[in-house]
């Protein structure tokens, strides 16, 4: 199996909570990991024992207990922010990984509590604490069977949309500040330059003056 067939089938099999518990900032830097031997399979307390089997069957290698060192399982939960105590900083949404947390600075933020999961990494950044953890009630589906691919897969993609939408405002930084750069120090120069000039031009009509000056005092002598 190549080594990229590897690292999907793998992060196929990750819960998609982008939770950073596992010591990498999101499922694909895990599983990632993993393919490359930097970690193990039992890192993720979201997965639980059933997702460190399932890893351990996909690779061939013997299960192992759950590193409570990553933390430990949880019910599945999303967050919800108290919109009457929010100030809109937005230190929630700038930490959010799949981008589930919607409003504008100094605005009331609400979470789409459809596209949450569960990660907790709201929490900490809010400095009025008006988010918390309530079990997460997502319908099922008519057999009584919660769609987790379904959820997962979602995660997945907004997750990788988010780190291309950063990806690209981070480009379109770079690409105005070397663009101001580029139009600021032309002009500057040119500023300094018609300075110098202006100088110049000034000294020369002192000396000038001066030299004139000087001549007519000689003739009335």
């Amino acid at each position: 199996m190549i080594k990229n067939e590897l690292i999907e089938k793998i992060d196929a099999i990750l819960p998609q909570t982008q939770c950073g518990q596992c010591g990498f900032p999101g499922c694909k830097p895990y599983a990632i990991a993993i393919t490359e031997g930097r970690a193990d399979i039992n890192q993720c307390p979201p997965g639980d024992v059933a997702g460190i089997q399932q890893l351990a069957d996909l690779l061939g290698i013997e299960a192992k207990p759950l590193n409570i060192i990553h933390g430990i399982p949880k019910p599945k939960s999303v967050a919800v922010i108290d919109e009457n105590l929010c100030i809109g900083c937005t230190f929630c949404i700038q930490s959010c990984p799949v981008d589930a947390i919607v409003g504008a600075a100094k605005q009331m933020h609400t979470v789409i509590a459809a596209e949450c999961t569960g990660c907790e990494l709201c929490l900490a950044p809010c400095p009025v604490d008006c988010i918390r953890m309530i079990p997460d009630e997502k319908p099922v589906n008519q057999t009584g069977y919660t769609p987790k691919n379904n959820a997962a897969d979602i995660a997945r993609t907004r997750y990788q949309f988010r780190l291309e939408r950063l990806a690209r405002k981070e480009q379109e930084h770079q690409e105005r500040f070397t663009k101001k750069m580029h139009i600021t120090k032309p002009h500057a120069a040119s500023l300094t330059d018609d300075r110098k000039q202006a100088i110049i031009q000034a000294a020369i009509k002192r000396a000038t003056a001066a030299r004139a000056q000087a001549a007519d005092k000689k003739t009335e002598i």
